[in-house]
């Protein structure tokens, strides 16, 4: 991952650096990386996992799940300091989660089987529990209730495997949004942290002036999430509002609008007009 960035800019730098030395240390074996969710031909069964404790146990208790896992995804961390606001803001931010998610889509090919969905990792993953839409929680203290629960009972051995598409880190302060399949294309990740900064900045924005976006239920959220799943940014998602399936073109057209004075303060408007660019020329 990268360090901890202060602008747009300084995730870009630091994915430049990142992913170049990447490249040179790979030249060295004759290897060349691919920055996708899921590769294109090779056989889960015949992978080996990393041998740390961490991975054993995910192989034992989850058996063949577990172990079909040969899948990566692109996580955004955002600093929230405070708690009741980051569990503010993941009610309110799950609407976007499928808007996020068909921008990023990169895993069509599973064991050389092109599957029909532009995101095979989401069903990859999904078959884990505590995996998909998160939650919805009046307030932090009852969310870490519901975590209690499962720790006292010895469900979790931590709550880092709750792995909701959007979360609250155990471990750094922040609203992690992990939705997002690798993005080939580093512009194209450049472009949707940029997008989810802004998104969640726009929420803040709304909060100051005692204003909120609407908390839609994680049924008709889903249904967006499986289209983003199956068809990426090709289609089209629901406008709850107008009760209509709207395409992802116009789509992409009314959250560059939404997040404008976001993007401007955060000097990053270039990058979020770009997810225009991946709608034209794909993911």
């Amino acid at each position: 991952g990268t360090k901890v960035c202060n602008s747009i800019k300084d995730l870009k730098d630091n994915l430049i650096f990142l992913r170049s030395n990447v490249g040179k240390i790979l030249q060295k074996y004759d290897l060349e990386f691919l920055a996708v969710s899921t590769h294109p031909f090779s056989d889960w069964g015949t992978q080996k996992h990393t041998q740390k404790k961490r991975y054993f146990n995910l192989a034992d208790k989850f058996q063949i799940v577990g172990r079909r896992l040969v899948i990566s995804g692109m996580h955004i961390h955002v600093g929230i300091p405070d708690n009741e606001l980051k569990i503010d803001l993941m009610n309110q931010i799950s609407y976007f989660l499928p808007h996020l998610l068909a921008l990023s889509t990169s895993s069509p090919f599973w064991r050389g089987e092109l599957t029909g969905l532009k995101s095979y990792r989401v069903s990859i993953f999904d078959e884990l529990p505590r995996t998909g839409l998160p939650e919805q929680f009046d307030s932090y203290d009852e969310y870490k209730r519901h975590v209690k629960i499962l720790l006292n009972s010895g469900i979790l051995d931590d709550p880092s495997t709750i792995w909701w598409d959007l979360r609250p880190n155990v471990k750094f302060p922040t609203l992690e949004m992990r939705i997002c399949d690798t993005c080939t294309s580093l512009n194209d990740a450049i472009s949707i942290a940029a997008l989810y900064l802004c998104i969640i900045h726009m929420a803040c924005r709304l909060r100051r002036e005692n204003k909120r976006w609407r908390i839609y239920s994680k049924m008709l959220i889903n249904e967006n999430r499986w289209r983003a799943q199956r068809y990426g940014i090709e289609k089209s998602l629901v406008d709850f509002g107008k009760s209509k399936l709207v395409s992802y073109n116009k789509l992409a057209d009314e959250l560059i609008d939404l997040v404008k004075k976001d993007a401007k303060i955060l000097n990053c408007e270039s990058e979020v007009k770009k997810i225009k660019n991946i709608c034209k020329v794909g993911t």
